[in-house]
């Protein structure tokens, strides 16, 4: 892959410089080792695990979440506006409190931790951050790094670092060892690194391919369920932050009712990564081909239904799983958005940093 200096603006870079972002998380991880055993010993006296965050941030959590629940331990995932205004009270001395934010100073972000600051008697805090310097990791119990550096568009390098970190921190809390969380984190985020390095072989020609399939249609969804909910709802955020109207749905919910909307009109990204539903989802993409959407379905294999087309990720640990998976959409959004005469990953209305609710 060539230098990230000769990309033709920063979206497009720093979507290229994912892979080392996850390696350097990872990097972080290991460096923090020292707080690592606290994680765990929290994580084992805690009733109750909620996580939470805002856009990509909270979009990141949903692999380490399922894989908490699959190891039959009780946490949940609640975007922090919600958690602030209406469900504050199950944050008790009970709860293990995993706050995960690329600034660390959003709007309900801040808010949040300033009023857990405030109980008398409150959870334990650990907070994922790109860097310390910010006002939710100095109110933590635990602070993380995710070492992700700047950036300075939608969210690409600090979503894939965060759930590259989160991978580490469900391992932990479900009770591995501090070696083994260490070990087999390494050990995915460099499989994943390699994965996505071969999705951004040659970026700007897969963009021109996908902006080519999918473009001019007037319905856009990206559907996925479990742990590829984090590519899929990231992925339609991104295009809607790219300018491109995009609905991210889960693929059993998207059967009733939306796909109503199913039809010539409409392009559909499929993300079939998960083993226990594949079947499923290679069959709604099939019935969308049918039905003459355009259909980009993306799994570990490459397998797609006739009609559709087809992307392989490698088969990877599932927590890292959508930081790999959603490259094509990453890349498909900056293309959209160049093609409509905007200026890739710039923002008109939203900002990077949400300051206000």
């Amino acid at each position: 892959m060539r230098s990230l200096g000769n990309f033709p603006d920063p979206f497009l870079a720093e979507i290229a410089a994912q892979p080392d972002a996850i390696r350097r998380a990872a990097a972080a991880f290991v460096e923090q080792r020292d707080v690592l055993e606290r994680v765990r010993e929290a994580g084992a006296t805690a009733r109750t695990i909620v996580f939470t965050g805002m856009g990509s941030s909270y979009d990141a959590c949903y692999p380490a979440v399922n894989d908490l629940a699959g190891r039959g331990v009780p946490s949940l995932l609640v975007d922090t506006a919600e958690l602030l205004h209406f469900r504050r009270p199950i944050l008790t001395p009970q709860t293990l409190a995993v706050i995960v934010s690329q600034s660390g100073e959003s709007a309900e972000i801040v808010k949040l931790a300033t009023e857990i600051s405030k109980q008398r008697l409150r959870p334990f805090v650990i907070s994922v951050t790109n860097g310390l310097e910010n006002d939710l990791a100095r109110r933590a119990d635990i602070r993380l790094d995710t070492w992700a550096g700047p950036e300075t568009g939608p969210s690409t390098k600090t979503f894939a670092a965060a759930m590259t970190t989160l991978a580490g921190l469900a391992r932990l809390l479900a009770g591995d060892s501090v070696a083994t969380a260490v070990d087999r984190t390494r050990t995915a985020a460099e499989q994943a690194a390699l994965a996505a390095e071969r999705l951004l072989d040659d970026p700007e020609a897969q963009a021109e391919r996908l902006a080519g399939l999918f473009g001019g249609r007037k319905i856009m969804v990206v559907l996925g369920r479990g742990p590829a909910r984090a590519a899929a709802e990231m992925g339609a955020l991104m295009l809607k932050e790219c300018g491109v109207m995009a609905e991210s749905l889960e693929s059993a919910m998207f059967r009733h009712g939306p796909l109503e909307l199913a039809g010539p009109d409409m392009s559909a990204i499929v993300l079939a990564t998960e083993p226990e539903t594949r079947r499923l989802d290679l069959a709604l993409a099939d019935e969308l081909v049918d039905a003459g959407a355009a259909v980009l379905v993306i799994t570990p294999d490459g397998m797609a239904p006739k009609g559709a087309v087809g992307i392989a990720t490698g088969y990877l640990d599932r927590a890292l799983m959508s930081a790999v998976s959603i490259v094509p959409v990453q890349l498909l959004a900056w293309k959209l958005a160049a093609l409509a005469g905007r200026t890739p990953g710039a923002y008109t209305r939203a900002s990077k940093v949400t300051t206000r609710e």
